[in-house]
């Protein structure tokens, strides 16, 4: 059984294949904004509407914060400020706003993600992607929210949309103009991250696609 609800369906005007849909709208957290390999396919497949993807501006202050403090040589904050704006551009729809006056009103294990929570239903979204226990899926359903770690939501997606998973993905190794990397080189970089193998076993059968 799938994990990701049905869409709902689009405008009855709008030209598609097949059956119309809408992408579903999903919160993506700090915590899998933080690994590029990871970060950079989730941002690709919000802007090829593959997912309606959401996030605010506390969650970019935690991943920016936690990247720009690791190890000995992290990377340059102005850089990661600059992806922030990347990011915004790339979906403008993304960003979240005003659900700030809704943080008072959730009850979490952990009050600093209550943030989280507020954004995903000032946004109306019904997934909320995070590798957090303090975000599990007894904690959030509540609030009518569901937790997807971002393998299942990833290979959820695939089943959904095989062809436009794995062209987004194209386009996003595309992107990476200066490390050009190989598909399975691609591939290899995001199973790096230690929380999507699944899908990366599945990609590896289709490598000819990226």
């Amino acid at each position: 059984m799938s994990g990701l609800p049905d869409r709902t369906p689009q405008d009855p005007d709008e030209e598609v294949d097949g059956p119309p849909r809408s992408p579903l709208i999903a919160v993506y957290d700090a915590c899998v904004l933080y690994p590029f390999a990871l970060r950079n396919i989730l941002v690709q497949l919000a802007a090829d509407r593959i997912v309606d993807a959401r996030w605010s501006p506390q969650i970019h202050d935690e991943w920016i914060r936690n990247l720009s403090q690791r190890g000995s040589n992290p990377p340059p904050r102005a850089e990661l400020e600059r992806t922030r704006s990347l990011m915004d551009m790339a979906v403008p729809r993304a960003l979240v706003t005003g659900h700030e006056r809704r943080i008072s009103d959730i009850e979490l294990q952990d009050p600093d993600d209550r943030h989280v929570v507020a954004a995903a239903l000032e946004a109306c979204a019904s997934i909320v992607v995070s590798q957090d226990r303090h975000l599990s899926s007894p904690q959030i359903e509540p609030y009518g929210l569901r937790r997807m770690k971002a393998g299942g939501f990833l290979m959820d997606l695939f089943a959904h949309d095989p062809e436009g998973v794995l062209a987004s993905l194209a386009r996003a190794r595309a992107n990476l103009r200066k490390s050009r990397p190989s598909p399975e080189e691609f591939v290899e970089r995001l199973r790096a991250t230690g929380t999507v193998d699944g899908f990366c076993d599945i990609l590896k059968h289709h490598l000819d696609a990226l």
